[in-house]
């Protein structure tokens, strides 16, 4: 059994459960991750080719980027401590970095990850951040130019202003939970 792995102060903080959240506060609904609206940010649904499901969102603030996945969890143990395990054996094995560090919410990941742009394998900094809720995991995903300090923070502060609607499906923990593009008459 894995423990739950969340800041004391989630349930005043965030990430919020939709059920913590007042019906007057302002959240852009993808379904399964509500997103509070910040000045200058801009709003991608990631896509997957094959099956044209939305499986990601991705927020950017000045060149900044945090990429959101809520996942179905049990309301007793945590996804983040085996999922930041098998995040760093997967990005090792990829001839990255990785190093577990504590951060705003707790052990986080920092790694530089292998990618290829164009035909150049250039390495990528990203840190993974990770909240354990009511039956969901949050994962986060923070990649940039400069991605310590303000930037670093502004990013924890995006992270922990979401909302994660669970719903009552039953669903195996680890399966992604369904996101949507917003429609007009839910914002």
């Amino acid at each position: 059994m894995s423990e739950k792995i969340s800041p004391t102060d989630r349930p005043t903080k965030g990430p919020f459960d939709v059920s913590e959240v007042g019906l007057l506060t302002p959240y852009l609904d993808f379904g399964s991750i509500r997103i509070s609206p910040h000045p200058d940010m801009k709003i991608r649904a990631d896509v997957d080719e094959k099956s044209k499901r939305v499986i990601a969102l991705t927020l950017e603030v000045d060149s900044h980027r945090i990429q959101l996945q809520a996942f179905a969890a049990t309301k007793n143990e945590g996804l983040w401590g085996t999922t930041l395990r098998a995040l760093a054996d997967g990005i090792g094995s990829q001839g990255g970095q990785a190093e577990e560090l504590n951060g705003l919410l707790g052990p986080e990941l920092h790694a530089s990850v292998p990618v290829v742009a164009g035909e150049t394998k250039v390495m990528r900094k990203s840190v993974f951040v990770g909240v354990d809720g009511p039956r969901w995991f949050l994962r986060g995903v923070m990649s940039g130019p400069d991605l310590l300090g303000p930037n670093y923070e502004r990013l924890v502060s995006i992270f922990r202003s979401t909302a994660v609607n669970r719903g009552d499906i039953a669903m195996p923990p680890g399966d992604l939970l369904p996101l949507k593009l917003p429609t007009g008459d839910n914002e």
